[in-house]
């Protein structure tokens, strides 16, 4: 990215350039408004820094401010920074009126200068992240029904979502427990595209992925010379997140050290950017998560027992995918519909022996383990519908201890499904033979294969 400085005047040009460049920052020069519009036409441009005389007279800026006009024209969200040495009070307002960030005087104090061009593009840097995490927003409130309420077949669902619909639209933590791979991420998602704060950010942070030497800088930010190489502020995610929500992944690998900070968030609203000694206001809305037992981590005194308390303002448990039978197929059916085959083309069913397999696997990777077998499948299927080997489970996890360990979790209805599909396995779909084994009739084994989407 590039700073465009546009002056008629070569040797403030070269001057401004020089200093620039010091700073590590690529510039790009001109001496004319037409030629400052044909470059920014190129690309590339981060910020543009402008005069406001150029040729067609000396003293009013009325050509300066018609290139902030033509700049905003085409580029609504361009930092603009104007420079001129017949600088007023009323032409300053004009130009910020009509659109620019900034104002300085030539001759310039360098300090001055870099001060105002760093705060501009850290900004826009942060303008550029709130646009992309609303339209991400946008985008997954139109396909997060197709994500997540289609699945919600089962009752442990939809109790789940139940529960969802009675916080969601309030500002109270959430704390989401479950398993690996369950989808604890897609229904924090689903919690703020329902909540009030909807249209504002959602920021998503790994707290186990951010280090414990950066890690008060990576949250809350700094200022310039806060430590050794601290050469300009750093908006952190807390701000980056201002009036949205702030998703706190794999919470339990927070460093204890900074779960203070953390707790004041909470308890205050009001942080403090690394090397300041201004508290600031934040109006975000805290969710979490973890698959980690956090009274064990307590106990082991790597949690804070008052942290837990703030985070679980509501407790939301997320269920093993093998507890939700019924929202196997849809879940299946929707990763299906999002993968791409080999050569392009993509499988566009089920097969009734595919169907079965996912019923009667158990699942250990849940959610995620599904979406990556449905998309491997996919590409190694050779016609339209994917077929039970085409899935490549593995019978070594379906041994007699896994099953009764799935049976175990499984509600009655869920319990009933997985025994029919594995008869009809064992007796390669001759459903007079498995209903035999299950002692039923076959008009009755008919009724049940109807009434759990078995049948073909």
């Amino acid at each position: 990215m590039t700073i465009l400085i546009a002056d008629d005047d070569a040797s403030i040009r070269t001057s401004a350039a020089m200093l620039l460049a010091s700073e590590g920052m690529a510039v790009t020069e001109v001496d004319s408004a037409v030629a400052a519009l044909e470059r920014l036409e190129h690309g590339g441009i981060e910020l543009a820094l402008i005069d406001m005389n150029y040729c067609r007279d000396t003293t009013s800026g009325m050509e300066g401010l018609e290139l902030i006009s033509a700049l905003r024209q085409r580029d609504e969200f361009l930092p603009i920074v104007v420079m001129t040495g017949w600088g007023s009070v009323t032409l300053a307002v004009e130009a910020m009126r009509r659109g620019a960030a900034d104002f300085v005087e030539k001759p310039w104090q360098n300090e001055r200068l870099l001060a105002i061009l760093r705060s501009q593009m850290q900004l826009a840097g942060a303008q550029r992240q709130q646009r992309r995490l609303s339209a991400e927003n946008t985008l997954l409130r139109r396909e997060l029904g197709a994500d997540i309420t289609p699945s919600a077949k089962s009752p442990a669902m939809q109790a789940l979502l139940q529960q969802v619909d009675k916080i969601a639209d309030s500002d109270i933590p959430v704390l989401i427990t479950g398993e690996n791979g369950c989808g604890k991420g897609l229904l924090a998602r689903y919690i703020h595209a329902q909540s009030a704060r909807a249209t504002e950010s959602f920021l998503s942070i790994n707290m186990g992925g951010i280090a414990e030497q950066v890690f008060e800088s990576e949250m809350f930010g700094h200022i310039r010379g806060a430590f050794t190489d601290a050469r300009q502020e750093r908006v952190g995610r807390v701000e980056l997140a201002e009036g949205g929500t702030l998703f706190l992944d794999e919470i339990a690998n927070t460093p204890l050290s900074q779960q203070g900070k953390l707790l004041r968030l909470l308890e205050e609203k009001r942080y403090e950017k690394l090397g300041s000694s201004h508290a600031q206001q934040a109006d975000v809305r805290i969710l979490s998560a973890t698959n980690a037992d956090l009274d064990a981590a307590i106990d082991a005194q790597n949690f804070r027992r008052d942290l837990l308390y703030r985070l679980q303002g509501v407790c939301l448990h997320m269920p093993p995918l093998r507890q939700r039978q019924e929202d196997i197929l849809p879940l299946a059916e929707s990763f299906l519909r999002g993968a791409t085959g080999h050569n392009g083309r993509a499988a566009r069913a089920f097969s009734s022996g595919a169907k079965e397999a996912m019923a009667t696997y158990h699942w250990p990777g849940n959610i995620r383990e599904l979406q990556h077998v449905v998309a491997r499948a996919s590409l190694f299927c050779d016609d339209d519908c994917i077929a039970a080997e085409d899935l490549q489970l593995s019978s070594t996890q379906q041994g007699n201890d896994v099953r009764e360990a799935a049976l175990a979790d499984l509600t009655l209805e869920a319990a009933e499904r997985h025994l029919i599909a594995a008869a009809l396995q064992r007796c390669d779909g001759h459903a007079g033979k498995a209903a035999k084994q299950l002692g039923l009739s076959r008009s009755a084994l008919y009724r049940r294969l109807e009434k759990h989407g078995l049948s073909n």
